[in-house]
């Protein structure tokens, strides 16, 4: 490689999303729609599912004041037939997705004898049996192309045990094992699958649900002494997208605040 070469500034590009279509499950709020934001701010064309219509349209609308051509799909991704069907839509209206996020989730906090079938299944059918089959009905698009990446949102809760979340442990050590399990499966046919592991973020999911006790010991165990901030997420997908990571697959990425890297 020359030195000329080498002086020149290549970051930008590698770091764009120019040319490519992502697809945002759980992208009406949160974490889905910061990520949406910040993939339409790097190039991308940008289509976000949701499951609250309402909601989903006036997430579709923000998008496209950036670009007419973003779009929502209104769907329920605990049933395959449903992502059947988004699919369907998605690929008719863009073509091919070259990116798909799955950050669909909800969570239960209570005892874990306490836990009922119903509660259970909920949980689990929405944290890890839908990111399972969305990540494999556009995964096989993505095969049949031999390129895509695929990012999944684990949680701290995939690395520890999680008092009163047993079920959101559980479904979340089983995304971090999905994601890389995936990866090591399709890599040689040009799919990367990767996962991001947020820290405390008070979301729409977290932030009624956290007792100001359960967010007290939260802020002692981070180091930074905060939480984080939803588009503090968005660096960390755009760079797993890009071609920036074209030889990180099965990696999960730690956006906490220094939470699991801190001793007592």
């Amino acid at each position: 490689m020359s030195e000329t070469s080498l002086a020149q500034p290549r970051s930008a590009p590698r770091f764009s999303l120019h040319g490519k279509t992502a697809l945002v499950v759980g992208g009406s709020s949160g974490i889905g729609q910061a990520i949406a934001h910040g993939f339409q701010a790097s190039g991308a064309r940008v289509a976000v599912a949701a499951r609250t219509p309402e909601k989903l349209a006036e997430a579709a609308q923000r998008l496209q004041q950036g670009d007419p051509d973003a779009r929502g799909y209104a769907v329920d991704v605990s049933q395959p037939e449903a992502i059947d069907r988004l699919a369907t839509l998605v690929l008719a209206d863009f073509g091919h997705v070259d990116v798909l996020v799955v950050c669909q989730g909800t969570t239960v906090l209570k005892p874990a004898e306490d836990v009922t079938p119903d509660e259970y299944d909920e949980v689990m059918h929405t944290n890890l049996r839908s990111v399972f089959f969305t990540c494999t009905r556009f995964g096989r698009h993505m095969l049949e192309r031999r390129t895509g990446s695929i990012i999944t949102i684990a949680s701290l809760a995939a690395h520890r045990g999680w008092p009163l979340a047993s079920v959101y442990a559980a479904s979340k050590h089983g995304v971090a094992g999905l994601t890389k399990t995936l990866a090591a499966e399709w890599a040689d046919r040009g799919v990367r699958v990767n996962a991001i592991s947020p820290g405390f973020f008070l979301t729409e999911l977290n932030q009624s649900k956290m007792s100001p006790k359960r967010k007290e010991n939260a802020l002692l165990r981070t180091p930074t002494g905060r939480f984080g901030q939803v588009d503090e997420l968005v660096g960390a997908a755009v760079y797993l997208a890009s071609p920036a990571a074209g030889f990180v697959t099965g990696s999960v990425l730690n956006v906490d605040g220094g939470y699991l890297a801190s001793g007592i």
